[in-house]
């Protein structure tokens, strides 16, 4: 005790932390006195729990921001079991419907309380996988998102985690709960969208074929095209960017058999629009050009450009809602278990009728 009856931090001989002294964070005793309720009640309001008045929450909440009351992570995650932190493991963050997925995850985290951790292998291995989970699981994480999930030196996907685990976009073999854009329905929407124009067959510029998704829309093509009778031309891989549609591009506009080309994303589509204008054939009077992604900046390409639309949010929430839904239930949800959202044809300028003559 100071001479004024104060307690003394022995090691700085400065007066230590009393009850109202701004240097000792906010307690829940504390919070509770000034909004005259029980410290339960503060318990409940910080962990969300819903059987509050909703007076009594706005004069938790009001106490808490006057005094700068800072919630306990660890010892509320001692108390629940839980972090509010999901884990999210990616291959390639510049991918488009990648960075788009991850996005749509982070904002239906958010809006569920939870915050979001990410690591990108740094190949499709499994030890590369297993790291990047360890990686994770060691921050404290309540459950695991993989996006479009693949391992290269393996048959299928299949990891040791200690936590709940969805899918997104990339389990065929259903080992996890996943989430699946109808990627072969989107493809043969635009496949089929070409071939009802008029034109005898369509070209298909894929993606890397290390990538699941691209697999499933080429293989989506050449089904449709057979199913229709129609005339199946060699496969070109691109590498998703524009770049390499250009480079496919300029082959496909030196023959005047090309009519119509469908891309496996919208970045390559561009690149083909470019190469075609430069060697002066049009779009769509020419050679029709349909995406797929319908990336914010393909209504405004020379000419608008004709798509497959993902829907990355219902991705993202349906993802979220199914690990929490694990999370809750403490895994039991069914490994088979598989939520498929629909892409929508997104008809536009570079699309139109075989030219005639052709």
């Amino acid at each position: 005790m100071d001479h004024r009856g104060k307690p003394v931090d022995a090691e700085s001989d400065r007066p230590g932390p009393v009850a109202g002294d701004k240097r000792r964070p906010a307690s829940q005793a504390d919070v509770a006195s000034l909004a005259g309720v029980s410290s339960q009640t503060v318990s409940r309001v910080a962990n969300g729990r819903s059987n509050v008045e909703p007076e009594t929450r706005d004069k938790v909440l009001s106490a808490m921001r006057i005094l700068g009351y800072q919630r306990n992570s660890a010892a509320r995650a001692l108390t629940l079991g839980r972090f509010h932190v999901l884990g999210v493991v990616m291959f390639d963050l510049s991918a488009h419907g990648n960075a788009r997925t991850l996005a749509a995850i982070s904002r239906a985290a958010q809006a569920a309380g939870y915050s979001v951790n990410i690591v990108c292998a740094e190949e499709q291995t499994e030890d590369a996988v297993q790291q990047a989970v360890r990686q994770l699981t060691d921050q404290a994480v309540d459950g695991l998102v993989v996006i479009e999930a693949q391992i290269l030196d393996r048959p299928g996907f299949s990891v040791s985690t200690g936590v709940p685990v969805v899918i997104a976009d990339g389990d065929p073999e259903h080992r996890f709960p996943s989430v699946d854009t109808d990627q072969a329905a989107g493809a043969s929407a635009a496949t089929q969208h070409l071939l009802d124009l008029g034109h005898r067959t369509v070209w298909h510029v894929g993606g890397p074929q290390d990538s699941y998704a691209a697999r499933r829309r080429a293989a989506a093509w050449h089904a449709t095209l057979k199913a229709a009778g129609a005339p199946v031309p060699a496969l070109e891989l691109g590498d998703w960017t524009a770049e390499s549609g250009h480079r496919i591009g300029k082959a496909l506009a030196a023959r005047p058999d090309v009519t119509a080309v469908f891309a496996a994303n919208d970045h390559m589509a561009l690149g083909v629009m470019l190469a075609l204008a430069e060697a002066g054939r049009r779009v769509p009077q020419d050679v029709s050009v349909v995406g797929f992604d319908d990336v914010p900046e393909s209504a405004y390409f020379g000419p608008p450009l004709s798509t497959v639309r993902q829907d990355f949010e219902e991705v993202g929430r349906q993802c979220v809602a199914l690990l929490l839904n694990q999370i809750d239930r403490q895994g039991g949800v069914r490994t088979n278990q598989v939520i498929t959202v629909s892409p929508e044809l997104v008809v536009r300028a570079s699309s139109g009728p075989r030219p005639p003559g052709t």
